[in-house]
């Protein structure tokens, strides 16, 4: 059950679900609300009053707040759960935050997870014996870091405050104290935000003082050569023995190889690297951690966990600071991963206040959507297979050098190839969108997807056009550069393409179904991941990839999963909020659904739009 609760005197109001803290509501909502330990109950600057649905006192607002404040209905909003209608006071901060533009035009609160807090220590004496360590947890009490050390601390810690005189740098990760640095060293902090994509992983090196990003990355996944999919990857570690420990050692090696690249292009030493936050699907981040993902291949698609998790990131093989952490963020289904959790946090989608329809599609081999708004939203996922990704297409390849990226057809055939390479190599995912797209605009492939014959096509087509109708082998094909280069689309591929924009317009039409929605009450189409980035909007409309609404409502995001989990590194409030969007939003399994079957047999069509609607649409 939800809540209502109001923010005077911002005047903002959310609902939230029963037990929400008030504190993670207001993240929730945007509204920060002061604090330095992270909404555990340590630092008690959270103090709101509640002028509804007040709290039971806790032992932290004892400890923190006045019997007169207690009596006035002041609580640590971090400690105050919503079980009922509730008003909340808060008072306005007393220091402007340092904010970063971040993922869909948000601006973030700079409040990372990782605290550098510089101590000066007073030295033991005969009267003075306090341990070592106690001294710089008692410290950093009093800054209100209540914290556990790692072990690692214990050991090197006595020579450490005497060689600096006792004035170190104790660098807190959460509520873990992981080590202590000579001297003032506050100013060098940094955190990893890694996106594991089924074909790809995308690092980046990130300021935690600033929000400024000190290199970018990305490889291929070293799991690979092992499947193109979740499913073949998820088979290979049933078929074979070592199977998940191979797969395990792939992915970790690519994130350490990529590290060494970002470390290298940043200047940033490894040793100033204390957290990493990664997302990806259920399944990548299965294997990243060394759990068994065959449970969530078969019936009932059964993850073996769904709550992020933190642990320490030595414990997997990865290479940053020794006592540095790994975070995940939170799954919302089998099929629907840490990955589109973080694409919603960096859109906002569920949480924008203005209440508009929005539609979020990750195209990629594993085709995640997200529907709705901050009212109600919907998540789901279609198995797209790898062809947005230039896979299992006779002339496919990455988005890289020497591929066609974009196509356009008048009287004959324009590429534009990536790097402006002189003659083509293959065609990439865009390019691919785009070849379709222009062919079924002009006419030569009609809503069936079927591609005409030479002899069909002559005396309608001028003849640059038809001269590129070929048949390989029985096979049909168009020519889409010069013949030398033999880059050819051929019929296989436009029903590759087919089946996988198919795919993805069936979860997008069950879900608005699910709502009682049609194409014309959505707001915006946000279109994330790398292939989104690049994918023309008008073609993803003619080939039906996205429902037909104007052109300048389909937005491309960018690598929105990457951005979330920036915006979580850099925000333990933003990752709170993270950690809470499962709460908001239904996931729908399409798998044994009897509808999806005919919607995805209808949706393989190449949509033929009335005049009258594309009159309201353009």
């Amino acid at each position: 059950m939800k809540f209502q609760i109001t923010f005077l005197p911002q005047n903002i109001i959310t609902h939230a679900p029963e037990g929400t803290t008030v504190f993670n509501a207001a993240n929730w909502a945007g509204l920060a609300i002061d604090s330095t330990c992270g909404g555990r109950g340590t630092c008690g600057k959270c103090k709101v009053r509640m002028l509804a649905g007040a709290n039971s006192i806790t032992d932290a607002d004892r400890k923190y707040l006045t019997k007169e404040e207690l009596t006035d209905g002041w609580r640590l909003s971090c400690r105050a759960p919503i079980h009922s209608e509730s008003i909340a006071q808060v008072p306005r901060l007393m220091t402007s935050p340092k904010a970063a533009l971040l993922g869909y035009g948000r601006h973030v609160a700079i409040d990372p997870n990782v605290a550098k807090v510089f101590l000066e220590l007073s030295e033991p004496t005969l009267e003075d014996q306090q341990p070592d360590l106690a001294r710089v947890v008692a410290a950093l009490d009093k800054e209100g870091y209540a914290v556990r050390a790692d072990p690692a601390v214990w050991r090197a810690l006595p020579k450490m405050l005497r060689q600096n005189d006792w004035r170190v740098t104790a660098v807190v990760v959460g509520d873990e104290l992981i080590a202590v640095e000579g001297g003032d060293t506050r100013d060098r902090a940094h955190g990893l935000a890694l996106d594991i994509g089924t074909t790809t992983v995308v690092g980046a090196v990130v300021d935690l003082n600033t929000g400024a990003v000190a290199a970018v990355q990305s490889t291929l996944n070293g799991q690979a050569p092992f499947g193109a999919d979740v499913i073949s990857r998820s088979s290979y570690t049933m078929t074979e023995a070592d199977g998940l420990a191979t797969l395990q050692t792939r992915i970790v090696d690519t994130i350490n190889t990529l590290l060494d690249q970002l470390l290298a292009a940043s200047g940033v030493a490894r040793e100033n690297i204390y957290e990493a936050v990664a997302v990806g699907n259920t399944t990548m981040l299965h294997l990243l951690l060394g759990i068994d993902p065959e449970p969530i291949s078969v019936a009932p698609f059964i993850p073996a966990i769904e709550d992020a998790v933190t642990l320490p990131a030595s414990e997997i093989g990865l290479r940053l600071h020794p006592q540095a952490r790994l975070s995940t963020l939170p799954h919302l289904g089998a099929y629907v991963g840490a990955d589109i959790v973080a694409g919603v946090l960096a859109t906002g989608l569920a949480r924008e206040r203005d209440e508009k329809l929005r539609l979020y599609i990750d195209v990629g081999t594993n085709g995640e959507i997200v529907l709705g708004s901050s009212k109600k939203t919907l998540a789901t996922a279609a198995p797209a297979g790898p062809a947005f990704e230039g896979a299992q297409i006779k002339c496919g390849m990455r988005a890289s050098d020497g591929a066609i990226e974009g196509v356009q057809i008048d009287d004959d055939v324009r590429l534009q190839i990536i790097d402006n390479a002189p003659r083509p190599i293959g065609i990439c995912g865009s390019g691919l969108v785009d070849a379709v797209a222009e062919l079924v605009r002009v006419g030569l492939v009609d809503a069936t997807g079927r591609l005409m014959r030479p002899a069909d096509a002559r005396g309608h087509f001028c003849d640059a056009l038809v001269n590129r109708l070929i048949e390989e082998n029985g096979v049909r094909a168009f020519l889409l550069s010069a013949p030398e280069d033999n880059i050819v689309l051929t019929q296989p591929d436009i029903r590759a393409l087919q089946f996988a924009k198919g795919a993805s317009a069936a979860g997008v039409d069950v879900l608005m179904a699910r709502l009682g929605i049609t194409a014309q009450d959505l707001h915006e189409v946000l279109l994330a991941g790398s292939f989104g980035s690049y994918i023309n909007p008008a073609s993803a409309r003619t080939i039906g990839l996205v429902p037909w609404v104007p052109v300048e409502r389909i937005v491309a995001v960018g690598n929105a999963a990457g951005e979330g989990a920036k915006i979580a590194l850099l925000s333990f409030r933003e990752r709170e909020a993270a950690n809470r969007i499962p709460e908001f939003i239904e996931y729908v399994e399409l798998s044994g659904r009897p509808e999806f079957n005919d919607i995805f047999t209808e949706a393989l069509a190449f949509p033929t739009a009335t005049k009258d609607e594309r009159r309201t649409t353009e």
